[in-house]
């Protein structure tokens, strides 16, 4: 496994996987975009979609979620360096309140205006303001313990997570110095 810096600043990262030729982050929106891949997602998890968000249009979806995928990768890519990242990113579980060593955390947007976005981009949290983005998925359903593309990202962000402990990475400092070393 290895990283991709996403900003010039280093605070953001992207894994990318052994045998994938493209970080998380890039997966992600390429599939969110794959008009194809969504609509076999949305017709394989069409229950969730009706009783979660009452949608029963696949074709509805599939646009929300374009769209949404659009506004989330602006304001992905077009962070600045004043922007703060720990606005975007927020513990995993909603009940957390306190920072956890290498916690896991989640991105999405907040102002949506047809229904609450089902986008969700995954990261490990470094230190305030510095995260690793591990991956991301459409969540349906209230928890990520229903499906098994949610569970599979629980998988992805304990794998990076332990990857990082073994390494002995707990900030930002120890990233940067594994990073060069790779360099």
């Amino acid at each position: 496994m290895t990283f991709d810096s996403i900003t010039q600043d280093d605070r953001l990262w992207a894994t990318r996987y052994e045998g994938c030729s493209d970080n998380a982050l890039d997966t992600l929106f390429d599939q969110w975009n794959d008009v194809a891949w969504l609509r076999e997602f949305f017709k394989a998890n069409l229950d969730d979609l009706i009783s979660y968000f009452k949608i029963t249009d696949v074709n509805d979806a599939i646009y929300d979620t374009i769209e949404d995928s659009e506004r989330l990768q602006c304001l992905i890519m077009d962070i600045s360096p004043e922007a703060d990242l720990d606005k975007l990113f927020r513990p995993l579980e909603n009940s957390r309140f306190t920072d956890i060593l290498l916690g896991k955390e989640k991105a999405r947007l907040k102002d949506t205006v047809r229904h609450a976005s089902w986008l969700r981009i995954y990261a490990i949290k470094l230190e305030p303001g510095i995260y690793v983005i591990t991956g991301g998925a459409i969540k349906l359903t209230r928890t990520m313990q229903e499906r098994e593309h949610t569970l599979q990202e629980l998988g992805k962000m304990e794998k990076v997570r332990n990857f990082l402990l073994e390494q002995g990475i707990v900030d930002r400092e120890a990233f940067i110095d594994y990073m060069s070393e790779l360099s």
